[in-house]
């Protein structure tokens, strides 16, 4: 007798290998068996017509704050992710000396948009140094395992105290070595890993650039050889400079002389001139260096709406003084003023151009209405632009108009880069690379104008099922990118496989009804902080450690996640 047998369902293992009909055994935390289970389970899942795979595994989440009060972790548990790592970008919350508390918020809600009030309600700082918080960590109970990192941006302040982000920032000798005891300290403790920024993009709430951004190539490294000789431990990057020399040089430096791992995110158009940063990491591949650049399943978007932060008429002085503070209802009300509608569409907006970095009007080109059923991947014509012209009609009052639409509720995509040619079909190119990490779901932030923690949930159904325009990719490598690829990528060899003797971290899918709705806001922050959550049907249930804690999309009640310490035995 089993404690649980999941039965008769379509098996993708996480392997990559092909699928196949059979059953999974589950004793404890752990599955005991996988093909034909003879045996019964005190509890029995039927799985017929269901995928069986293992629980996704989301390396690139910002929920560091939120898994100190929050014990679901959505939106990300909702979508079959039983594991997420924190503690990217160089932003976390420690270690922190007192007093330093709301630095490291501001940092957080400027650079990840997570409302700094919430922050400042919800966490209950008991801990100073990084060992200390992992500690906090493992006390509190969650649905689903997290896992986190050393941020650049907390150790500088610690170490280098108001200097960590002026223009006069390069540490003395002391310092760096101070820090580089500091990145050491929380690796050997359980962090996964180090992580930095080095992004002009990033800024805290006051628009001052994030600590570390202009960091020295030496200091890069220094911190990075704080991880030399242990056998754990990733550096994770957000970089301008990968489409130079210097960087490449220090990054590979780091691999060859650690033999740890590196992840990537390019922030900077060089670095894709020319496939430069895959050709790059191909080439340390090559030479025995694991180097990894990290994408998403499309390119991550702006949300414009009356729900989200922003809209092309938030910079309009009428909208922005009679229009922005309203509840949506009223706004929705005020809006269909018509004198109201002629004096905003009449007005110049605050924002300069600049800021946008086009016109508006050649924005609404790249802005799509997302209906109730998402569609990323639109077609020219599809954009507001598109919609205004094939109606004779100008574009920003059809942008008016289309935003009344579902009373207020709908959303447009933006997508901030890569879609120059209304195509996804580079994605499924750069998908298919060998190094290739799937991450940059952002779980956890930027609440207020993308909603992209269902990312795993869009790259099974639309890459694998739904998408019209171009070729799919098939099941087996997509559920093997979203779970035993990342799981191993920070030496978490314990899951994201279907086997004896596996985590038995769980997803049985209703395939055929896998279906993302539009994003909505909700009011479920600490001190009411507003949100965008994406929800899905489809996952029949979610497993974690051997117990189910999702059925239809509802929390069970079950609390089996624990903190994920790098280094320890799987």
């Amino acid at each position: 007798m089993h404690d649980i047998v999941i039965r008769g369902g379509t098996i993708i293992d996480g392997s990559g290998d092909d699928r196949y009909e059979g059953d999974v055994a589950i004793d404890g935390e752990r599955i005991v068996a996988v093909g034909e289970v003879t045996a019964r389970g005190r509890r029995e899942i039927d799985a017929a017509d269901c995928l069986v795979t293992p629980g996704w595994v989301d390396v690139h989440t910002h929920y560091d704050g939120q898994a100190t009060w929050d014990p679901v972790l959505a939106p990300s548990s909702w979508h079959g992710v039983t594991t997420v790592v924190m503690g990217n970008c160089g932003v976390g919350f420690a270690p922190v000396r007192p007093g330093q508390q709301d630095f490291l918020i501001e940092l957080m809600e400027g650079v990840e948009d997570i409302p700094g009030s919430a922050l400042a309600e919800g966490i209950d700082w008991q801990w100073e140094s990084f060992p200390e918080y992992l500690d906090a960590l493992e006390r509190f109970p969650r649905a689903i395992d997290v896992g986190t990192q050393v941020p650049h941006g907390a150790v500088r302040a610690y170490v280098m105290g108001e200097r960590c982000n002026t223009q006069d920032d390069v540490p003395t000798a002391d310092e760096l070595r101070q820090m580089a005891e500091l990145v050491r300290e929380g690796v050997v403790a359980g962090a996964l890993g180090f992580s930095s920024s080095r992004t002009l993009l990033h800024k805290d709430k006051h628009g001052v650039h994030v600590p570390g951004t202009f960091a020295g190539s030496d200091e890069m490294l220094a911190l990075g050889l704080g991880m030399k000789g242990l056998r754990h431990g990733v550096f994770e990057l957000v970089s301008d400079h990968l489409g130079t020399e210097d960087e490449w040089a220090w990054v590979k430096r780091f691999a060859r002389e650690t033999g740890l791992k590196v992840t990537l995110v390019a922030t900077s158009a060089a670095a894709y001139e020319e496939g430069r940063l895959y050709r790059v990491a191909d080439e340390a591949r090559a030479e025995g260096m694991e180097i990894r650049p990290q994408m998403a399943g499309r390119p991550t978007g702006v949300l414009h709406g009356l729900t989200s932060s922003f809209n092309v008429f938030v910079g309009h002085p009428s909208y922005a003084m009679e229009v922005a503070p309203l509840p949506l209802a009223e706004k929705v009300a005020r809006m269909r003023d018509p004198d109201l509608r002629a004096r905003i569409l009449s007005e110049q907006s605050a924002i300069p151009q600049t800021a946008m970095g086009r016109s508006m009007a050649d924005l609404l080109w790249q802005v799509f209405p997302l209906g109730d059923a998402p569609d990323y991947e639109q077609p020219r014509e599809g954009s507001v632009a598109g919609i205004a012209a094939a109606r004779g009609e100008d574009p920003f009052a059809v942008m008016y108009d289309l935003l009344l639409g579902d009373e207020g509720r709908e959303l447009f995509y933006q997508p901030l880069g890569g879609y120059s040619d209304y195509s996804l079909e580079y994605y499924r190119d750069i998908m298919q690379l060998p190094n290739i990490l799937f991450g940059l779901s952002d779980g956890g932030a930027h609440c207020g104008v993308i909603a992209d923690a269902g990312m795993p949930s869009y790259i099974l159904s639309y890459w694998g099922r739904d998408r019209r325009r171009g070729e799919r990719l098939p099941l087996e490598y997509l559920v093997r990118k979203l779970s035993r690829d990342t799981a191993e990528a920070y030496g978490m060899t314990d899951r994201g496989l279907l086997a004896a003797g596996a985590k038995a971290d769980i997803n049985v899918i209703d395939f055929d009804r896998l279906r993302l709705y539009r994003p909505e806001a909700v009011f479920d922050l600490p001190t009411g902080g507003r949100r965008l959550v994406q929800r899905v049907d489809g996952y029949r249930h979610t497993l974690t450690a051997g117990q189910v804690t999702f059925e239809s999309g509802e929390h069970t009640g079950a609390l089996p996640g624990r903190l994920v310490r790098g280094g320890r035995p799987a």
